[in-house]
Parts: structure tokens; C-alpha cells; sequence
């Protein structure tokens, strides 16, 4: 099988493309898209353009799609994109990080029928306090790279994730009931290393943008270690 992954350098996309590995599938690339704008409905927008270590880190190569962001258009972008890319390298599917927004898996299942691929979704419909175990328990170093929700404060921002700090977000999610696997944008993540990777990312320099009750971390300057 071979496949390309829509990946955004997040725990969930990482997750996925791992999972596709462990079946043995040919990974043919990566494919990110990069929102103009961090209100994108469908695509990660924080440290989206450190994606590309983390495709040196992996020695997959990597193809970057353009994107205004605007709801709905955002995925013609990505049909235009996979269309392009499809004219010069053989793919039978597409495996994304889809965990249990019905938005986002309808949308790419349209588009691989359109197109004439097989849409898979390794992570759908998993329970998500597991799922998050099962990332950590494996080895995966997962940054937090944006907070939106009631109950995530500044001091998540960068902070690397482990079995305590699951423990924490449980209990926040039952206080406040958002989503624990952040896949309705209560916050964002960012991988630094993983088990396919051949080299760990390590932040040289970011830097915590907070306003009101949400933020971001910028992140300047990252290297391969």
C-alpha cells in the first residue's frame, strides 16, 4: 500500500503516520498543508513551518500545500495540491489523524472518493484518554504549542507532556469537559521526537504570546539533534 500522510507535525498526525508504518505501508510523503491564517477550520497553524525538520528527522520527504485558510476553499487547496502531486508519484491512499471530528473525516473521505484514493484514519473513533497514553507510553515527546480552552493556562504553553501531566489534563477535562485530545482546537501540539525518528528536535529559542484567556508559543529557532 503505498500512501502519503496529511501531517502537521502534531501528536495526532504523528500518531497516525506510525501507525500506517506498523502496517508496513509505503509512506510515499508527507503532505502539510500551511493555513495563511491560524483560523483554518481543517489544518494545524502553530510551528507548521518546523514540519519540515521533522521530515529530515524522519528522511521522509516532504510536500507543502498553500492555503488561504478559508473554510470550505481550504480543502480545494488540498484536492489541487494532491492532484499535482498524484500526476508524479504513485499513491494508493491517504492516512490522517482524524480522531472524532465528523467535520474533518466526511470532508477527507469526499475528497480521496474524488480523487480516487482510499481514505484511512487510524486513530478514529479511539478513546481519547487512551489514545494519549498509548502516544506517551510509546516514546512519543509531545509540546503544547496553543491553549484555547477554559482550564489551560500559560504555564501548558511548551510544556513537554508525561503520564502526570495526562493525569492533570484529566481532571481538567472533567472540570471543564473540553476535549483531551485537542482535536477540537483546545489546544495544539508539536512532536519532537517519536520512534520513527532517526533524530530528536530539540527548541533552541520560543517565545509565549498570552492574550485574555488563550496563546501560542512561537517558536524561533529549533535544530536537529
Amino acid at each position: 500500500m503505498k500512501i502519503v500522510s496529511l501531517f502537521s507535525g502534531g501528536k495526532d498526525s504523528a500518531f497516525a503516520l506510525w501507525c500506517a508504518q506498523m502496517q508496513a505501508w509505503d509512506v510515499q510523503a508527507l503532505v502539510t498543508v500551511i493555513p495563511k491564517t491560524s483560523e483554518s477550520w481543517m489544518f494545524h497553524y502553530p510551528a507548521i513551518e518546523w514540519t519540515r525538520l521533522q521530515s529530515d528527522a524522519m528522511d521522509i520527504p516532504q510536500v507543502t500545500i498553500h492555503s488561504g485558510g478559508v473554510k470550505e476553499r481550504e480543502l480545494e487547496d488540498l484536492k489541487h495540491g494532491l492532484a499535482e502531486l498524484m500526476r508524479t508519484v504513485e499513491i494508493d491512499g491517504l492516512v490522517s489523524g482524524a480522531v472524532s471530528s465528523e467535520y474533518q473525516r466526511t470532508r477527507l473521505d469526499n475528497l480521496c472518493e474524488e480523487l480516487g484514493l482510499r481514505s484511512f484514519a487510524p486513530l478514529w473513533h479511539k478513546d481519547q484518554e487512551q489514545l494519549v497514553k498509548e502516544q506517551l507510553d510509546a516514546g512519543f515527546e509531545i509540546i503544547i504549542t496553543s491553549c484555547n480552552a477554559m482550564g489551560l493556562d500559560a504555564k501548558w504553553l511548551g510544556k513537554k507532556l508525561d503520564a502526570s501531566d495526562l493525569r492533570r489534563l484529566i481532571q481538567l477535562k472533567n472540570k471543564y469537559g473540553f476535549n483531551i485530545a485537542f482535536e477540537g482546537g483546545e489546544a495544539e501540539t508539536f512532536v519532537l521526537w517519536a520512534p520513527m525518528f532517526k533524530r530528536r528536535l530539540k527548541v533552541v529559542h520560543a517565545t509565549s504570546n498570552w492574550r485574555g484567556d488563550s496563546g501560542f508559543l512561537k517558536i524561533d529557532d529549533m535544530s536537529l539533534v
